[in-house]
């Protein structure tokens, strides 16, 4: 018996044989990628994915990538359908139907009912001639390629097909929808990602706590500002609008003269400044692109709204 084949060389064939089939897809694209990308933005309800096995497990993340991208999708696990979930489908929604071979059974009682709610269906399929091909609206024929597993029966570069065509297409539908990175992290509200996509608006401190003043006050009055404010700055106003900011290197800088010194005479008059509408990650990288712990958030005007602090971002998980 032959000895098997060192682990590495096994993972670099499997690896290059799915990229290989991937690529070739990308080539050879269905047919019908654009007619369906059309007809689910067409839908009024959701888009509701469903299969068995290992195309039940594909289809659960092409449901969830979608749902993320703005397009509202849900996953019915084929075998639970046929007892009471059929209910979650209704007209207005639009539903794909993954099965390699086009013939798994437990898809059937979910093929009869889209086509007696005349339901629109989106076959996944590498078998242009099986059941589930031949009832659907529109085909999405996966190429007839290698499994990359050695007996060529494991779901292996077939289910890799899937699971990249589901991204395409969620992708596909994001672009068309012109989906933003504001709009994603109102589906991603929590953990790390969550935390980058929040606006600083939602982290900045605001209103009383702001340490501003007119930029005609004097020296002790911007001492009693930035010590009872806390963030080590002090930020000159003049007609509402921003004059300059005092920190606390401005004051170890003048420390000779301080308390005769003018304050908007040693105020940097073109602070570090965000507008409140910037992503909590792209403020926290000009924090330490520019390595400063505070940063100032004003208005279309030049009005400041409100103030940032390092720690703000670290408490609100954004790294």
């Amino acid at each position: 018996m032959a000895a098997p084949p060192l682990p590495a060389d096994s993972a670099r064939r499997v690896l290059r044989t799915e990229a290989e089939a991937v690529a070739f897809l990308a080539d050879n694209l269905p047919e019908d990628f654009p007619a369906v990308v059309e007809a689910i933005l067409a839908v009024p309800g959701r888009v509701i994915v469903s299969g068995i096995g290992k195309s039940g497990h594909i289809g659960r993340k092409v449901a969830a990538t979608l749902a993320s991208t703005g397009t509202p999708a849900y996953f019915v696990h084929a075998g639970e359908a046929s007892h009471g979930d059929l209910g979650v489908i209704s007209r207005g929604d639009i539903c794909i139907l993954i099965s390699n071979s086009g013939e798994t059974s437990e898809l059937s009682d979910l093929i009869y009912h889209t086509r007696r709610f005349s339901i629109p269906m989106v076959a996944v399929t590498s078998n242009p001639d099986s059941t589930l091909a031949r009832a659907a609206e529109h085909r999405l024929l996966l190429p007839k390629l290698p499994e990359a597993c050695p007996i060529g029966m494991a779901p292996t570069t077939s289910t890799t097909l899937a699971l990249a065509l589901g991204d395409a297409l969620a992708v596909a539908l994001m672009e068309q929808r012109g989906f933003l990175p504001d709009d994603f992290g109102v589906f991603h509200p929590g953990g790390q990602l969550g935390a980058q996509m929040r606006q600083v608006s939602e982290l900045m401190h605001s209103g009383a706590a702001l340490p501003v003043l007119d930029h005609t006050a004097d020296m002790r009055e911007v001492l009693l500002t930035m010590t009872s404010k806390g963030f080590g700055i002090a930020v000159l106003t003049r007609e509402g609008r921003l004059h300059g900011v005092i920190t606390d290197g401005d004051l170890r800088r003048n420390m000779d003269a301080l308390m005769t010194a003018a304050p908007a005479r040693i105020a940097n008059p073109r602070p570090v400044a965000v507008a409140p509408d910037t992503l909590a990650a792209e403020a926290l990288a000009l924090l330490n692109a520019r390595k400063i712990s505070v940063l100032l958030v004003v208005d279309a005007q030049e009005r400041p709204i409100g103030v940032v602090h390092m720690h703000d971002f670290l408490r609100a998980g954004v790294m």
